[in-house]
């Protein structure tokens, strides 16, 4: 295994997944608008068709970074009483085929347009030079810099550094194991706060660590199969603890995980929570949030309310962007590990620890 050098307050929401229909060729599918598109809301002059979205690799369904984005989209859509369209990313698809998207959403008159996902940053960089009176948003990249872009990113190491304190705490053998995506140093950063995390605990403690693929393009975050087969070797290598950063493909480890009943850390939604991984909760110690749902959401109050959020938007443990959901009643049950975590957090929140991000 390779060395570790590798990897506002926001509102939450609950995920709830809906069935996607066809949009337009080209562009991927996309769920009709649910509510009227007046271009007048009634409070705070808002102008616009409601909220366009476009999803990241794996799509909606995966129980976790999409989904999450999904659900700040719904609650804005309710609470604003507002429009909205969001569309489905296509297998192997070009930058060329993100811009056309975020296009196609600009030019129908939503607003904000949001990319979900780092993948968009050129594309959303192209489009919203042409779009100047639209505010788009970008998730996970910081690189976009405009008047009308709101970089909605996060602090993922302080997240899965508390994954990493509880893993420690819960294992039995002393032996974790960390499964990625994609090996990119977004995931990195997951990997390096986990690391740490359970080494504060243990430093001797034995650590696997795993990326799925090297690029997106190859299924790292859309492949259950791969998460899978990854959680199997390392299950069988001795871990009795796994934390995975890797979107859709994470239902193969928590699935793999409660086959073998060991320990599973799902991550950026509760995925305890999640309906589709119901037969398998009860081997979900806990997940690592990221309040993606609420980044969404607050971006759209921002426009609804005329004052358009842009430049860098971070959610730490402070503001409630990151967290760690502890809906598990057997989690709750181990109060050695919650008080443990309990005070991780305070110490990050207090400056007293500093997460690595590589």
């Amino acid at each position: 295994m390779r060395l570790m050098s590798r990897r506002t307050r926001f509102s939450r929401a609950a995920v709830t997944v809906a069935v996607v229909a066809l949009a337009a060729a080209g562009c991927g599918k996309s769920s009709s608008d649910s509510k009227s598109s007046d271009s007048e809301s009634s409070s705070g002059g808002y102008s616009g068709k409601g909220i366009g979205l476009a999803y990241d690799i794996g799509g909606k369904g995966d129980q976790s970074f999409n989904d999450a984005a999904y659900a700040g989209f719904q609650k804005a859509e309710k609470e604003f009483k507002i429009g909205g369209q969001d569309i489905e990313p296509q297998d192997g698809e070009s930058d060329a085929d993100k811009v056309q998207r975020l296009t196609q959403l600009a030019q129908a008159g939503y607003n904000p347009v949001i990319g979900v996902g780092f993948v968009y940053a050129p594309a959303v960089k192209e489009v919203a030079a042409k779009f100047p009176k639209i505010t788009f948003g970008i998730i996970d990249d910081e690189q976009v810099q405009a008047k009308n872009v709101a970089d909605l990113v996060f602090h993922e190491e302080q997240a899965s550094y508390l994954a990493g304190v509880a893993a420690a705490k819960a294992t039995k053998k002393a032996h974790i194991g960390f499964i990625g995506g994609v090996d990119i140093p977004l995931i990195h950063k997951f990997e390096a706060g986990y690391v740490q995390g359970a080494k504060s605990v243990d430093p001797n403690i034995k650590i696997e660590s795993q990326y799925l693929t090297e690029t997106a393009q190859e299924g790292g975050f859309s492949s259950p199969d791969k998460g899978k087969d990854a959680a199997s070797g390392q299950i069988e290598a001795g871990a009795d603890v796994l934390y995975h950063a890797a979107g859709l493909s994470g239902q193969g480890v928590i699935t793999e995980a409660a086959a073998k009943k060991v320990w599973a850390i799902g991550v950026d939604s509760d995925q305890y929570s999640q309906s589709a991984l119901a037969a398998y909760k009860d081997y979900i110690l806990g997940s690592a949030l990221k309040n993606v749902g609420g980044a969404v959401y607050d971006l759209v109050k921002s426009v609804h309310e005329g004052k358009p959020l842009s430049g860098v938007v971070r959610g730490s443990l402070s503001n409630d962007g990151v967290g760690f959901a502890d809906s598990n009643p057997k989690y709750k049950a181990m109060t050695d590990v919650v008080a443990a975590v309990d005070k991780a957090k305070q110490d990050i929140i207090d400056g007293k620890i500093t997460v690595n991000t590589k």
